[in-house]
């Protein structure tokens, strides 16, 4: 039985961009604007100036560049404006000093909107490292954030999706089928259906299947084993929609074998998609689980070549 026949459209009230006027923030920056103006959601524009450094320095250098960053903010406002890229939409520039990510909870608590989503960058640790890692405000936005975060990394493309229609690449799902990639499931179908989107279901099985018994399997048994669990996942898949669902686009079945990280990046470098969308399952040791070397959403996070969205249960 399909466990989403119908979906409604879901419109996030308000988009929120922690910017640092840097390159790098200003990709996010550009989704940021095209999925509030999409929506036609409130911009908040956020900017906090960070204490440790101006700190040894004394109360009065605080001081100094907390005015310095509201200056800053009112004359990019300043200049978004002239450009016409706020105009028509509701927007508020927020400057603040303190730890950035208190900072901004704070704005999301003192809003009291229902739908948040956060948008933040990541970056190369070093020159010549393939792999990335977030920033540390970004993680901390990915590990702490209640709401919707959209992690616009370095390797995705400047225009976000809406910015660019005649263009529809694919949206990738990603499920494990437990409870937070479920609860994923009907942004990703609202989202798909928003863009004119294919929407591509991915299961990642292990790579040897675990055999019952104390027999090892042959080659050929191995085979079976791995054919027969990827024909149930695609089962699995299908049943999370079927014909009833609104999807505007016919949805697309994927079953790897694998590591779920790599297999996921892979899929979205095969299929070229628009963006990742998964469950983030909330931990008890939030403060080391990204850490871990088996968090899939992580590195998938820090490795895609397109913005993820993930959702935490």
């Amino acid at each position: 039985m399909s466990l989403v026949t119908a979906t409604k459209d879901i419109h996030p009230k308000s988009v929120l961009i922690a910017t640092d006027f840097s390159e790098a923030s200003e990709k996010a920056f550009r989704h940021a604007l095209a999925i509030a103006r999409h929506y036609g959601a409130k911009l908040y524009l956020a900017h906090v100036v960070s204490p440790p450094a101006s700190t040894l320095v004394g109360s009065d250098a605080v001081v100094t560049a907390t005015d310095a960053a509201r200056t800053d903010a009112s004359q990019w406002e300043d200049q978004l404006v002239q450009s016409g890229a706020l105009a028509g939409l509701h927007h508020e520039i927020v400057a603040r000093q303190g730890n950035v990510w208190e900072e901004l909870e704070k704005v999301v608590r003192q809003e009291q909107v229902n739908k948040w989503s956060w948008w933040s960058s990541a970056h190369t640790a070093r020159r010549g490292l393939r792999k990335l890692l977030l920033g540390s405000v970004a993680e901390q936005i990915f590990r702490h954030s209640e709401c919707l975060v959209l992690t616009v990394g370095p390797g995705s493309l400047q225009e976000a999706p809406v910015e660019s229609p005649s263009v529809v690449l694919p949206f990738l799902f990603a499920t494990g089928f437990g409870e937070a990639s479920l609860l994923a499931l009907p942004y990703a179908i609202s989202f798909a259906n928003q863009y004119g989107a294919k929407l591509v279901l991915l299961h990642t099985l292990p790579a040897v299947p675990m055999p019952e018994g104390l027999n090892l399997p042959t080659a050929d048994d191995v085979m079976q084993m791995r054919e027969n669990a990827r024909i149930a996942s695609l089962w699995r898949l299908e049943e999370l929609v079927s014909p009833k669902t609104e999807l505007a686009v016919k949805p697309e079945f994927v079953v790897e074998f694998g590591s779920p990280s790599e297999k996921i990046l892979q899929t979205t470098e095969t299929l070229v998609v628009d963006a990742i969308i998964m469950g983030l399952h909330r931990s008890t040791h939030i403060g080391t689980a990204s850490h871990m070397p088996w968090d899939t959403a992580y590195k998938v996070v820090c490795g895609a070549g397109c913005p993820v969205l993930t959702v935490r249960n």
